[in-house]
């Protein structure tokens, strides 16, 4: 509206502009309140849905677990399962026999579970599995050895030429397998002195050990041993060169007999540092080769 103007004044009337503002008006249904109380109202709901879940997903003991999860002071540590002692204790909702099976646990099933505890349906390789009974597969291998071992000693009674090496052939059972040491003497020696090369009468004894455990599938560790003579010039043939020449040597031979590659599972010389005759290292009958018949390693499905 105008006002008037001031008397004796050629001035234009002021306006005066009136704002009525309302309180809650029309913009009133734009505030957040509302949405905080629905925000809260949906997380109780998922909440509720998330329990009647938990209900119908878990047994007895599961909602004991979850229950004590919420309550520190009643939680009681897991003394049959790895893992942890969290809300199922080391369990979840599918494992079997309380055993966890996440990224965080503590062991495999067939590491921490005992041979011959309970167990779930698939422990190990199954029913027959050899994993589940290791020492009976090295019964098996020890019994094997013994037969290869009368196998060779016959077969050496019936050769006059290998006859006379009886006494260089030696049998020893190891915690590693079965060790056939192929030892010289001051009157003979399996190779040439100084060399790789096989005396004829060795290379035949050895063919005759390759007969006799073509049949096993042991795998097989060579290794050479050396007396403590020195060369001239250690630069160009030296015993670490020599022991594992003869070892290499041997198994070229076994190979010879029908041994496949697979089976031999490791090839090494040792020089002079593992004597037989330890109080005196130049002894003859620190030189020797030894083919050692390894115990099998158990597999699974095997």
């Amino acid at each position: 509206m105008a006002a008037r103007a001031p008397h004796g004044a050629n001035q234009p009337p002021k306006i005066v502009i009136v704002k009525k503002i309302i309180e809650g008006g029309h913009g009133g249904h734009h505030g957040g309140a509302w949405k905080v109380a629905y925000a809260d109202f949906v997380t109780a709901m998922m909440a509720f849905f998330l329990l009647l879940w938990l209900l119908g997903a878990t047994n007895e003991k599961q909602r004991k677990g979850i229950a004590d999860y919420f309550t520190p002071t009643l939680v009681k540590l897991r003394e049959n399962s790895a893992g942890s002692n969290g809300m199922f204790g080391g369990a979840s909702l599918l494992d079997k026999d309380n055993y966890p099976h996440r990224a965080a646990q503590t062991g495999t099933k067939a590491i921490t579970i005992p041979m011959g505890a309970t167990g779930g349906s698939d422990v190990g390789t199954g029913t027959k599995g050899s994993i589940k009974n290791p020492t009976a597969l090295q019964a098996e291998d020890r019994r094997a050895f013994k037969a290869m071992h009368r196998q060779v000693a016959e077969a050496m009674a019936h050769s006059r030429d290998l006859a006379q090496l009886a006494r260089h052939v030696h049998f020893v059972q190891t915690r590693d397998g079965m060790r056939i040491d192929l030892v010289d003497d001051a009157d003979y020696s399996m190779f040439a002195v100084g060399t790789t090369m096989l005396d004829g009468r060795a290379g035949e004894l050895i063919g005759m050990i390759a007969a006799a455990v073509k049949g096993s599938a042991n795998p097989i560790m060579i290794r050479g041993h050396t007396d403590s003579l020195p060369y001239g010039d250690p630069r160009a043939m030296n015993n670490w060169m020599l022991s594992t020449g003869r070892a290499e040597a041997t198994r070229r031979r076994l190979a010879l007999g029908g041994l496949p590659e697979p089976r031999f599972a490791r090839i090494e010389g040792v020089a002079d540092r593992e004597p037989m005759i330890a109080a005196h290292p130049g002894d003859p009958r620190n030189r020797r080769v030894a083919i050692t018949l390894l115990y099998r390693t158990p597999t699974f499905g095997s």
